[in-house]
């Protein structure tokens, strides 16, 4: 997806540089220098350059190059006078701090990495026939609840639900309240008076700057956007003047723009921040930080003497205060010598050695200038840079810039706009600069400091955007960056070190050659120690050095977590059946449908889980079974059918062999250490397994049938677990309902060092159809939503689900590994795609709630996607050839749970589309093994009986 970005013009110089970003992704232009193009005029400019950019040596079509793909513009050319400090790096690179209740940001992130996911979120979302998103770099948007459907139209426009009051400062989209969807007519700047007489008959939303554009409407926006000779572009505005063209009931009367159709889509949960001034630089991120207030979901425990104030990439030899509100520190050097009062944006400040007082509303930006000059630029809180320098209500400082000058005795400065005053002095070095400083804000009689003024080169505001060295300014930020994160790490009791994405901490440590960070103690909260010891792994991992045995540690420490919650709950199993009874078990399979992943630690203890899975049969039977009897000698003996295998375990120690991964018995071992046949679980204590059965009253013969290849992706290992534990549980006396033979198994795979999450096994032991929740916490215990199963039993959609075994094996384990390793490290694309899968599974739950086979289908296959997203293991060659056979009959397909082989599932368009599936798999199969399987909806789930 391409990314086209209007920047000053000194930015576009550097942009791929200084963001590592790529040039082929991202295209950078500012529009004509002198030229004032507006909205709409940018957007034509910035379309054109990048095609011209693309197609120089190409016969490609405007047309053609515009449908070829989809495209994100940010116009982000702005001068930026209302927040100097980021005019000349651009506001849409504004450095903005972590969430204090948020996990996995980057110490990074700016402006532009925080708005773009939700751009890329409405693009992928949107119908093929939108090509272009149009947006502002100065906002930042959030949605708390999932994007909705979006409309085939020529134009779709987001809006938010506002009080009219902050709606009189924006456009509004204005519809009839009998089709709330559609677009009456588009206003600008509406009266409070005009809103609230529109609102007896109609709907308002405020106008967030995000435009959808067919094909057609961008013709449209291009063509009006050029004068009439149809060569020059023109000043035309997207929002005043093509949106009121636009609508049932156009404010602007315009043919052919009053015939593109229009949908207003309100953005779910939507939350507005604009970084447009100083003041919103703090308003708009303490808003952001203060979205959470529960003290449980906010990971860093530090109390801030005022909560508006925040420092970043910063060195701060100060101790702030309460006082000390309003405060922004990023990019700079304060020493001990300076003196802070209130509503300052501090930006640019190199180390220095100063005595600087300032006053309650001035700031300070230096900006790098050539080689090794800096530009001094103090200024107020509230300046908005714009007017006659002789006009007394333009202010400097705060204060009328003529009055400025009085005050220091120097001549006036005239201009007819301040932006272009040559107000900021060019210093050779940083004792320089604190000099002029202090006579420019104090207007101190210090003859030095006006010198240096009156005599070193001035530039205006809008030179020193065009001037600014951007290297040198990316370069002082990273230094003091990188000085940051061993106090981060230090100090992690209070910061936000741990909550961030590791992967890359790790990075930036192993690239500069930080040191590692103290162990944490013993007695450091557990989930902080996992994060702890794979981010140390990873540094190693990528600075050369043996690494394994700190991953190793976190994959310990996890397992002594969830092995905890157990540990407590020893067992005291006693025989439960006659001397010839045998307890049969038997459990079907399961197929997720959403959600899958989400339900694997360490995400789902911190993050909570949501999964919708079924539970089918195969060929009309439980496939998963197993039977236990009493034995005849003291000991316990196992046999597998499926695997013509037997062993008789004598010792404990014999017992405890079960963390071997591909030994046929590992399952049924750990499963009877769990019942209480191993010390470390039993309540009673002997001298030996022989002993402990002798009180039991017999042996145990316990005998498995998996009648599924392995590594089928529907959940075998851990039903098959679940399956056992539960046939223990009654022959045993156990009192182990289904809820805990499932949490029971997530603690069977952590001792088997197979991982896993807790979908599987709930998804097999409990029967049907269902949405399974969990929260955060070790202790993991699904809530569960039974759903309708008219979608797998109705006569028109059975047929439609097919199951089709690929002959392609794969074991789970490694790819399981490499995603938990992502979670472990915050890792950023980890969580926003499991967070994305969260939701996911609510509109899977919502859709199968309303009986949409055909959405149901669709989004089955997003859940592959998904997957494919995830891990790019999951789709090998042969599988993607084998799809590739009969996607076009599909409304949907998927190999269930980690994929790489397996199962194939397809929901087939309809029952004809289902036999040409059969058909063309059957006939040319992709191997000897390769087969269709009859699946049906199980409605019991894990049966226990005897005999």
């Amino acid at each position: 997806m391409k990314k086209l970005l209007s920047l000053p013009p000194n930015l576009v110089k550097s942009f791929h540089e200084i963001t590592h970003t790529d040039a082929v992704e991202w295209f950078c232009t500012s529009d004509p220098i002198g030229a004032r193009l507006g909205s709409g005029g940018g957007t034509t400019w910035l379309l054109e350059a990048c095609r011209q950019n693309e197609t120089a040596n190409s016969t490609l079509s405007f047309e053609e190059w515009l449908a070829k793909e989809k495209r994100i513009l940010l116009h982000a050319g702005g001068q930026s006078r209302r927040l100097p400090g980021y005019a000349p790096s651009g506001k849409i690179l504004t450095p903005i701090p972590v969430f204090r209740w948020a996990r996995g940001q980057k110490l990074s992130q700016t402006l532009l990495s925080l708005q773009l996911p939700l751009y890329e979120e409405i693009m992928r979302k949107a119908p093929d026939s939108l090509h272009t998103l149009i947006a502002s770099g100065d906002i930042y948007l959030r949605n708390s609840e999932p994007l909705q459907t979006i409309p085939e139209a020529d134009v779709v426009c987001y809006g938010l639900w506002v009080d009219p009051v902050l709606a009189t400062h924006h456009g509004v989209f204005v519809s009839d309240r009998q089709s709330p969807d559609k677009l009456d007519f588009m206003l600008q700047k509406p009266s409070l008076e005009e809103l609230g007489h529109l609102a007896q008959t109609h709907l308002f939303l405020m106008d967030i700057g995000v435009w959808l554009l067919s094909d057609r409407a961008v013709g449209l926006l291009m063509k009006h956007s050029y004068q009439e000779e149809g060569k020059q572009i023109k000043e035309y505005d997207l929002y005043s003047e093509f949106g009121l063209a636009l609508g049932n009931n156009p404010r602007i009367q315009d043919k052919e723009l009053n015939e593109l159709s229009v949908a207003i889509l309100p953005l779910p949960g939507g939350e507005f921040y604009h970084y447009g001034t100083s003041p919103e630089l703090i308003s708009s991120t303490l808003a952001v930080q203060n979205l959470v207030r529960d003290q449980r979901a906010i990971m860093q425990r530090k109390v801030k003497p005022h909560p508006a104030m925040f420092i970043q990439n910063a060195e701060v030899n100060l101790q702030l205060t309460v006082e000390n509100s309003e405060l922004w520190i990023e990019n700079s050097h304060i020493g001990q010598n300076w003196k802070l009062r209130n509503r300052h944006i501090i930006t640019g400040v190199p180390c220095n050695d100063w005595s600087l007082h300032l006053p309650s509303g001035i700031c300070i930006d230096i900006v790098p200038v050539r080689e090794k000059e800096f530009a001094a630029r103090p200024y107020g809180f509230n300046d908005a840079f714009k007017g006659n320098t002789n006009d007394k209500t333009t202010l400097f400082m705060g204060q009328p810039l003529s009055d400025w000058a009085d005050r220091r005795g120097i001549c006036p400065i005239s201009a007819t706009d301040i932006q272009n005053a040559p107000l900021f002095p060019i210093c050779r070095t940083v004792e320089e600069l604190g000099k002029v400083l202090h006579w420019m804000i104090s207007a101190s009689q210090s003859e030095e400091g006006k010198q240096i003024w009156e005599n070193r080169e001035k530039m205006s505001a809008n030179q020193l955007s065009d001037n600014a060295n951007l290297y040198r300014l990316f370069s002082q930020r990273e230094n003091f960056r990188r000085n940051n994160w061993p106090m981060l790490a230090a100090n992690h009791e209070k910061s936000i070190f741990y909550q961030l994405d590791l992967a890359d901490a790790a990075t930036a440590f192993a690239h500069n050659h930080i040191p590692l960070p103290e162990p944490l103690p013993a007695n450091t909260p557990l989930m902080k120690r996992i994060h702890d010891s794979m981010f140390r792994a990873h540094v190693l991992q990528l600075s050369g050095q043996e690494y394994i045995k700190e991953q190793q540690q976190a994959f310990s420490l996890l397992r002594e977590g969830l092995i905890g919650t157990v540990i407590s709950g020893k067992q005291s199993p006693r025989l439960n059946v006659y001397r010839d009874q045998i307890v049969w078990s038997r459990s079907p399979v399961r197929i997720d449908l959403a959600g899958g992943w989400t339900d694997t630690p360490p995400f789902c203890m911190y993050a909570g889980g949501n999964v919708v899975n079924v539970a089918i049969e195969l060929n009309g039977q439980p496939p998963l079974q197993v039977y236990i009897k009493p034995a005849n000698t003291y000991k316990i003996i196992l046999r597998s059918i499926d695997l013509g295998a037997m062993e008789t375990i004598s010792t404990w120690q014999e017992l405890s062999d079960y963390r071997k991964v591909g030994s046929p018995f590992s399952i049924p071992k750990a499963a009877l250490s769990l019942a209480g046949f191993s010390p470390e679980f039993a309540a009673e204590k002997f001298t030996s397994l022989e002993e402990q059965l002798k009180a039991f009253g017999s042996g145990l013969e316990v005998t498995l049938l998996a009648a599924i290849p392995a590594g089928s992706g529907l959940g075998t290992s851990s039903i098959l677990a679940a399956t056992v534990l539960g046939a223990l549980a009654d022959f045993c006396g156990l009192p182990w309902d289904k809820n805990e033979i499932g949490r029971r198994t997530l603690i069977l795979e952590q001792l088997l060092t197979t991982g896993g999450g807790w979908q599987d096994q709930y998804g097999g032991v409990l029967q049907g159809l269902k949405l399974l929740q969990t929260n955060e916490g070790f202790n993991q215990s699904p809530l569960v939503r039974w759903l309708p199963e008219y979608l797998f039993t109705d006569p028109e959609y059975r047929p439609c689900h097919l199951l089709y075994y690929t002959g392609i094996t794969r074991t789970a384990k490694d790819i399981l590994a490499e995603i938990v390793r992502g979670m472990f490290l915050n890792s950023a694309s980890h969580l926003s795609l499991l967070t994305e899968m969260k939701t996911h599974a609510l509109d899977m739950y919502e859709a199968i709630q309303r009986g949409d086979f055909e959405t149901y289908g669709h989004l089955v296959s997003k859940t592959w996607e998904q997957n494919k997203s995830l891990d790019s293991g999951t789709n090998p060659p042969a599988v993607e050839q084998l799809i590739a056979r009969i996607k076009d009959y599909t409304l949907g397909y998927k190999l269930p749970g980690a994929g790489g082989g397996g199962y194939l599932y397809m929901i087939a368009k309809d029952p004809v589309a289902a036999l040409q599936i059969r058909k063309a798999l059957t006939t040319s199969s992709p191997n000897s093994n390769a087969r269709f399987v009859e699946m049906n909806l199980s409605d019991k789930g894990l049966q226990i009986s005897r005999s």
